[in-house]
């Protein structure tokens, strides 16, 4: 596995394995809500293939709430 790769694949197992936690009885809910966004940031450039050619993220049906201000 390349070394891109295994860091993605390893970031996204730590992040599921944090949301299994959140979800546990007495769970620390300040280290979750610190430790939550610094791994999703971490998360290196997806391999490549995993996503379809011409695939864009920012492109797909609105979900209630989007583009929704104040």
């Amino acid at each position: 596995m390349c070394p891109n790769c295994e860091d993605f694949a390893r970031t996204v197992v730590m992040l599921g394995q944090l949301a299994l936690y959140a979800d546990t009885f007495g769970a620390d809910q300040d280290f979750v809500d610190a430790v939550g966004p610094c791994l999703a940031a971490s998360l290196p450039e997806p391999p490549p293939g995993l996503f379809p050619p011409g695939y864009d993220p920012t492109d797909g049906p609105e979900y209630p709430g989007e583009g929704w201000t104040p």
